[in-house]
């Protein structure tokens, strides 16, 4: 039996490629922080700019099957899940890897 989820934090760095013009993130998303049911994922380096590392965000829990595949936005509102999310800017691609 999986755990009822409370909680979804999503947390990522992203870095532009001055050079090639790019975008690229990398981050974890953590479910029920801070309880004991807690789980995170990696969100590893790749392409993405805006808000595309919260979409992946919740795209890896879908697949993960911790969200409903349908529609996962009706899901969060639904079950009163609270959602966490945040980017930090201008980082260092080192940083980026380090996840």
């Amino acid at each position: 039996m999986k755990a009822k989820i409370k909680t979804i934090d999503i947390r990522a760095k992203e870095w532009f490629d001055k050079v090639n013009g790019n975008s690229y993130f990398a981050g974890t998303v953590t479910v029920n922080y801070g309880l004991k049911s807690q789980q995170s994922f990696n969100m590893p380096f790749q392409y993405g700019y805006g808000d595309s590392y919260y979409h992946k965000g919740l795209e890896l829990l879908k697949k993960a099957n911790l969200l409903d595949k349908e529609d996962y936005h009706t899901t969060i509102r639904d079950k009163k899940i609270v959602l966490r999310y945040s980017i930090q800017r201008n980082c260092l691609k080192r940083e980026l890897k380090e996840y």
